[in-house]
């Protein structure tokens, strides 16, 4: 019988104690089971830790190896950034040889490919940090957003320069899904779901998505 261990995490003591993200992750943990996991399957046990993505201190996260480890059992998280937001840690999780990942948003990648992906949202996360630095730098010196008008209006212009780009970047995700009738909440979880950032690195939401649309 195939064995899981779940293990979700959310950044901040408030959303722990709301629920927040904590949703999400378990309708995309219980996708999986329902829809990729063998049957008969069994959940061994769930550990959660209240800890932002750049801690490598999860104590929950360490007793959910174990006793993933320890059964031969699955590692069950919804997406790979519950883990961490580090490739290093990500790395070293991977060469643990005893630990069996899976992903349930990536429900057939290898770790491997678990590998990549987390040090290609890492290059993406430094990239957009540099450009968000790039668009805000004409403010500088000003000493307040409004003290002059002309570096206020480069940096509007470099703003809008950057969604541009950005938009361009999804718009092959988004446009067939609006295509296919799904709501724009429904093309925000889709992007959300798959690790895909907005262009300032954070999530979707309907009204995100209906600006990516308004610029095409």
């Amino acid at each position: 019988m195939k064995q899981f261990v779940i293990y979700t995490r959310v950044s901040t003591r408030r959303q722990g104690d709301s629920g927040l993200g904590l949703d999400a992750q378990h309708r995309d943990i219980q996708l999986y089971l329902s829809t990729y996991a063998e049957v008969p399957f069994e959940v061994l046990g769930e550990f959660q830790d209240i800890e932002s993505g750049a801690n490598s201190d999860r104590p929950e996260l360490a007793k959910a190896i174990e006793l993933a480890e320890k059964t031969s059992a699955t590692l069950l998280v919804a997406k790979l950034d519950r883990l961490s937001r580090k490739v290093s840690f990500i790395s070293t999780l991977m060469d643990r040889k005893k630990l069996n990942l899976t992903v349930a948003s990536m429900p057939h990648a290898d770790k491997f490919q678990l590998h990549i992906y987390a040090a290609l949202a890492e290059q993406e996360r430094e990239f957009i940090s540099l450009r968000t630095k790039a668009a805000l730098a004409p403010l500088k010196g000003t000493g307040k957003l409004g003290g002059n008008r002309g570096n206020i209006d480069k940096a509007n212009e470099a703003a809008r320069a950057m969604a541009d780009t950005h938009a361009q970047k999804v718009i092959d995700t988004v446009l067939p899904l609006k295509e296919a009738g799904r709501t724009l909440q429904q093309i925000a979880d889709t992007l959300n779901k798959t690790g895909v950032t907005t262009a300032r690195g954070g999530k979707w939401y309907p009204t995100t998505v209906k600006n990516v649309l308004s610029r095409m």
